[in-house]
């Protein structure tokens, strides 16, 4: 169940992430970290807010024709440890692939910096363990969830 003994810490946290396209990284002369293959929002009953990432995944995967299979990389946010484990139950993921370098319950949720701490971990590890694809992933209070797909 999701209690205070499982959640995890709010945390204080700062990240940046600069978007723009192609074409103007050439044209300033910057580094590409990565692209955003495909994103999506999905959402369901309330009651179980914690799950609102899987059919945001299951979306994000359908649009960009790809399976769990083609994901080197997994950033699925631990808001609650027993939300983690039913999302992770409802994509079918070994408990193993997720969060390399641990997530919300292990390092902390900065709350309004999740999905910017998220995309920096993952561009990072990415970029370390010589990854070319990173699925992001996150539940929202209310039952939604958002999903993002990257490429190095």
């Amino acid at each position: 169940s999701v209690t205070a003994g499982n959640a995890s810490g709010i945390n204080d946290a700062a990240a940046a992430v600069l978007l723009m396209t192609e074409e103007k990284a050439d044209d300033l002369g910057l580094e590409k970290l990565a692209k955003i293959k495909g994103f999506s929002a999905g959402g369901l009953d309330p009651a179980y807010m914690g799950l609102g990432p899987v059919p945001a995944v299951r979306k994000v995967l359908k649009q960009t024709g790809m399976t769990m299979d083609d994901i080197e990389l997994i950033e699925l946010n631990e808001a609650f440890a027993a939300q983690a484990i039913g999302c992770m139950r409802e994509l079918n993921l070994d408990v193993e692939r997720p969060n390399e370098l641990g997530s919300g319950v292990s390092i902390g949720h900065p709350i309004g910096c999740t999905g910017a701490r998220q995309m920096v971990t993952a561009i990072n590890q990415m970029k370390r363990k010589s990854y070319s694809t990173g699925l992001i992933s996150m539940c929202i209070g209310g039952g939604m969830g958002m999903a993002m797909i990257i490429e190095r």
